[in-house]
């Protein structure tokens, strides 16, 4: 193709863009765009592009991104001889377009950078160059500014150009260090420059900012020019405010090494201490005070032992930061928290502190509290509001931590606790809900500070509580105090039969949220006391038998969650019987309802699955009485399968009741153990059998932890029962894959997937030798296309068990590894070069990074049995690739590569070919990524 039929190509793309046309047109032109870019032919065909003025801004942009991804990744294209053409191209058609638009600057700039980079010849004038070219006229000033604060930036941040380590550390001081002093006089010139514009202003303080990122300006120098003072007065003006914020931020930033900083320090906060009565001034702009809130708490962090060692000089910084703590405006008061962080990570290790950090922290403490309040009745919040609100208390919440590293957490909780009491003493109508709440709230997040063994304030709070007002707000905060402070009750028991009925009071509230904060508090007393609540499990069991209808499925489940906990530091023979008591009612409701002469309705479907769900969670946690169980339990596993298995008979079709019943089967395994094995021929049939009618993938799952758990028994009814769940599923997802794509059914291929992995091992007999084997090969390379990494995982897994088999290895010699081999032999003989270009096919697209090692272990063992054919197979298999996943010079190389470890007998060679592809492949869909006009 000519470069003006190039030309037309590319516009006739890009126009397809402006015509918003359907996606398939969009894919398309971005795909043939993106081709082009990779291409030698993109260098000339851009250039014309840039130079002609009549070609339409859209193709201009598409032309300098080209040239920007070009320099990161095809400069080798470009002959050296002709670096230096390149370069004049790129600097002309900056100077041509030098008014705009900015997009097509920016891409140009970087583009020089890049090429500044790479270009050994020039780097250590390219700085020079690009001032002496624009540096000079007024009109492209903006243009010069604009690379030097890109420059930095690109050098720092684009670590896709391929150059040396040494290479780079070379040009850094070359571009950077070397032109730092240059680039600071220039940026003095030009702000002090007759006429100077705001923008050019604010272009200085964008440029000079990079460089300090940089780490490239010398402080002392910086210190000592115009550009110090002129930096902090630009505060005062509107239009460059922000971008004054940021240079003084970073000059702070800059000088945290005090020793080397001390003179430039003093001047900083000489400065700093003036600005303090902008705080006054400026309070109704928030926009100001967040520039301060940034400047001040950034000079906290980097000076905090300077204030520390110096509290008389420094400490109007803190008491800075402590007013935009108090702002009102939420958006801002978190850039204040880091600081408090770490200043208390420091003081708070420190035997003595300054009564000035002690008074700081404290009025902290009281406004953080102020901040947690709950807005009026007449005001409240709602929607994402209210939700954004709500995280921000916890993050405030750990910054009342913080509070408590210095100040202590009795003396913060006392004085939580005197907030919550000052409130009560006024008159009923004086207090508000929210005065009471916030404290409650803090008490709750410095709950996790507090020493067990307090005597002082924890049992004020603790007291306190039954006292509080009948709030839903209140009730709740409540709660969560007492889930909170559990392992404190738990080393003072005398507190849990209080604690116990104002717990199982919440559980009445008319409020759903409150009996949820009551789940979570019995929950948390029954784990962490679980020693000193045995005796109360009678009444735990009355509670359920009379309240437990009548709660939310979630509070329900807490509440046996919490049972679970107190049944598990039961004696083991007094626990069995405990868990029989709780399971008995349980299954008893579910037999009740497979016994129903009508069907179930779906409210007594669902109360099934809650029921199933709440033995579940005992299960979870008691989790087993060891090997010999306890006589209570001796006929418990088959009674229970009894009813599981009629249940599932009946209602196996019903989705939730089959992953909750099966999720109570899995527990049942862990607290069976071998006592199960009567059954467990019976379980795998009933699985066999609900799948073929189901297709529900939790079936599957089950089968293989049984089979995982129990395979290695000989008992020829759990071999059959294996066998048949093993030919019988592979048939149903077979039929499934006719009807369906794989990316219809993820959760059945990835249990049919990990049934098979547990298979393997235990039984190769009935894996390899049943008429299923082929199926199975066919229905594993379909799940090589899901764009899921579990599913991935397990297909390749598969892969290896079957490909790495001792039944392949010739030095093993067994009449049954024999017929497991033809059996091998067969489906690769059948299936090869599809697997082959399955496997590769995902080793360049969607596989996940970390499976290389699997691919690899595959590659070698196709190319140490099948290696002819390997030969054969793979220029079809990479002929396949899309450009856009493997490019043609790195899918030439892997095949040479391949074939040089096979014909040179080097099988653990394919490992680098290998390597090689998916390094190409990586780098060429990240170069890709985003679009053909988004580089």
């Amino acid at each position: 193709m000519t470069a003006s039929a190039d030309v037309q190509a590319v516009l006739a793309a890009i126009d397809v863009f402006s015509r918003a046309p359907d996606k398939v047109s969009l894919d398309q032109a971005n795909n043939w765009l993106q081709d082009f870019q990779h291409s030698p032919d993109a260098w000339a065909t851009c250039n014309v592009l840039l130079r002609t003025p009549e070609i339409p801004a859209a193709a201009k942009l598409f032309a300098a991104q080209t040239f920007r991804a070009k320099v990161t990744y095809d400069l080798s294209q470009v002959d050296p001889a002709n670096l230096p053409g390149f370069r004049d191209s790129l600097v002309t058609a900056l100077e041509q377009h030098h008014t705009g638009p900015r997009t097509i600057i920016v891409q140009l700039c970087l583009a020089i950078a890049g090429l500044a980079l790479q270009f050994p010849a020039w780097s250590p004038d390219a700085v020079s160059f690009m001032i002496t070219h624009f540096g000079r006229n007024p009109a492209s000033v903006p243009v010069l500014l604009q690379f030097l604060a890109l420059l930095p930036e690109e050098i720092n941040n684009n670590h896709r150009i391929p150059i040396t380590d040494d290479e780079y550390m070379e040009r850094v001081n070359q571009l950077l260090t070397y032109n730092a002093e240059q680039v600071l006089d220039l940026l003095v010139m030009y702000l002090q420059a007759p006429g100077v514009t705001v923008t050019v202003q604010e272009q200085v303080f964008r440029c000079l900012r990079n460089w300090l990122v940089a780490g490239e300006v010398k402080i002392a120098n910086l210190s000592s020019s115009p550009l110090f003072a002129f930096t902090f007065e630009a505060l005062a003006s509107e239009q460059l405010f922000d971008s004054a914020v940021d240079v003084i931020c970073e000059l702070i930033h800059e000088t945290q090494e005090i020793d080397d900083n001390m003179a430039a320090i003093e001047l900083i906060v000489t400065r700093l201490i003036a600005l303090k009565p902008q705080l006054t001034q400026q309070r109704e702009d928030p926009d100001k005070i967040r520039g301060y809130a940034r400047i001040f708490s950034e000079a906290g962090d980097a000076y905090r032992s300077l204030i520390i060692q110096h509290p008389e000089t420094f400490f109007p910084i803190v008491d800075a930061i402590g007013e935009c703590s108090a702002y009102p405006d939420l958006d801002i008061v978190p850039i204040t928290f880091p600081f408090w962080m770490r200043f208390a990570q420091v003081i708070g290790k420190r035997s003595s502190v300054s009564p000035l950090f002690l008074d700081a922290y404290r009025a902290l403490m009281a406004v953080i509290i102020n901040h947690l309040h709950f807005p009026p009745d007449s005001a409240p919040l709602a929607g994402q509001e209210a939700e954004d609100f709500r995280s921000f208390r916890h993050i405030m919440g750990d910054t009342l931590k913080d509070c408590c590293l210095v100040l202590k957490t009795n003396s913060c909780l006392l004085t939580a606790y005197q907030m919550i009491t000052a409130a009560l003493s006024r008159s009923p109508e004086a207090v508000s809900w929210q005065d009471i709440e916030a404290p409650l709230f803090a008490m709750r997040s410095m709950g996790a500070e507090i020493d067990v063994m307090d005597d002082e304030a924890v049992p004020k709070i603790i007291n306190l509580i039954p006292s509080l007002p009948n709030h839903p707000r209140v009730r709740y905060a409540a709660l969560l105090i007492i889930a909170r402070y559990t392992e404190w009750i738990n080393r003072h028991p005398e507190y849990i039969s209080v604690q116990l009925q104002y717990v199982s009071a919440g559980f009445e509230d008319a409020d759903s949220v409150v009996a949820g904060a009551a789940g979570q508090a019995l929950k948390y007393l029954c784990q962490d006391c679980k020693e000193h609540l045995v005796d109360f499990l009678p009444q735990l069991h009355t509670f359920l038998s009379s309240t437990g209808s009548k709660l939310l499925q979630d509070d329900r489940q807490q509440v046996y969650e919490a049972i679970a906990h107190v049944i598990s530091a039961m004696p083991m023979t007094r626990a069995a019987e405990s868990l029989r008591t709780f399971s008995v009612d349980i299954l008893a409701q579910i037999h009740a309802v497979t016994l129903k002469p009508t069907p179930a309705t779906k409210e007594e479907l669902q109360s099934t699955s809650d029921a199933l769900e709440n033995l579940e969670v005992m299960l979870r946690i008691i989790q087993g009485f060891g090997e010999d169980l306890p006589a209570t339990c001796q006929t418990s596993c088959k009674e229970a399968w009894t009813v599981l298995d009629a249940f599932l008979a009946k209602y196996g079709n019903d989705y939730e009741s089959s992953e909750r019943t099966t999720r109570v089967i899995r527990h049942g395994i862990t607290l069976f153990g071998d006592t199960a094995l009567p059954i467990v021929s019976s379980v795998i049939a009933r699985m066999s059998f609900s799948f073929e009618a189901t297709g529900y993938p939790s079936y599957l799952w089950i089968a293989g932890k049984m089979i995982d758990r129990y395979g290695n028994e000989e008992n020829a009814d759990l071999r059959g029962s294996i066998r048949e769940v093993y030919e019988r599923s592979t048939n149903t997802v077979v039929s499934l894959l006719q009807a369906k794509s794989a990316n219809d059914i993820p959760d059945v291929m990835e249990d049919y997937l990990r049934m098979l992995n547990a298979l393997v091992p235990v039984a190769p007999d009935i894996f390899f030798e049943s008429s299923a084997f082929p199926l199975v090969f066919k229905a594993a390379m379909e799940a090589l296309t899901l764009v899921h990494s579990d599913i991935i995982f397990a297909a390749l897994d598969l892969f290896v068990l079957i490909l790495t088999h001792d039944c392949l290895n010739p030095t093993v010699s067994s009449p049954k590894f024999a017929v497991y081999a033809a059996a091998v032999q067969g489906v690769i003989a059948k299936d090869g070069l599809g697997f082959l270009t399955y496997l590769v096919s995902g080793l360049v697209g969607e596989f996940p990074g970390d499976s290389l090692s699997l691919v690899v272990s595959i590659l070698r063992a196709v190319a140490v049995l099948w290696g002819q054919q390997l030969v054969a197979w793979l220029p079809a298999v990479v002929q396949q690739l899309p450009t856009a996943a493997a490019p043609q010079t790195a899918k030439a190389q892997f095949i040479v590569d391949v074939n040089k470890a096979i014909s040179d007998k080097e099988p653990d060679k394919v490992k680098y070919a290998l390597l090689g592809l998916h390094r190409a492949s990586k780098k060429a869909r990240e170069r890709r990524r985003g679009g053909a006009l988004e580089q």
